[in-house]
């Protein structure tokens, strides 16, 4: 399989890129905020989704880069920022209008009841395989899915 590498710039993209990150994992430490650059990004575990469909074994993950641009404000619930060890687990990525113009907030739903909320000026989302694939031998599994 070659790297993925996708670019979002408007919420059809975004629900793209969402599909691609869903159930990647990654620890809070992770995660970097850089308020005078306007980015927010995350290194994680992406499961491959596009080859595990129609396989029933023979999984993989890749290590990934998410990156959010343009974005003027980090929030978040049920995430405790000095556990940088513990696990948190993608499970969707969203998009909110404000009101007539491309500004938003960008919604990181994860795992246990934990959010990651970005206020951004417009959507600007790049994902890229950075690393190196390894095999894993489950695929994520969704009750009532």
């Amino acid at each position: 399989m070659t790297d993925l590498k996708l670019l979002a710039l408007d919420s059809e993209d975004l629900a793209v890129v969402s599909a691609h990150m869903q159930d990647s994992v990654f620890k809070v430490g992770d995660m970097a905020w850089s308020p005078r650059d306007g980015q927010f990004s995350i290194a994680a575990n992406r499961f491959v989704w596009e080859d595990a469909l129609n396989k029933r074994k023979g999984f993989e993950r890749h290590r990934a880069a998410l990156i959010f641009k343009r974005v003027l404000a980090v929030r978040s619930t049920g995430i405790d920022r000095q556990r940088r060890d513990d696990v948190l687990s993608l499970l969707s990525v969203g998009f909110e209008q404000k009101g007539e113009g491309p500004d938003g907030t960008v919604e990181l739903t994860l795992a246990g009841a934990a959010e990651i909320v970005l206020d951004v000026e417009c959507i600007e989302v790049q994902l890229a395989d950075i690393g190196g694939a390894w095999e894993t031998a489950s695929k994520p599994r969704h009750p009532g899915a």
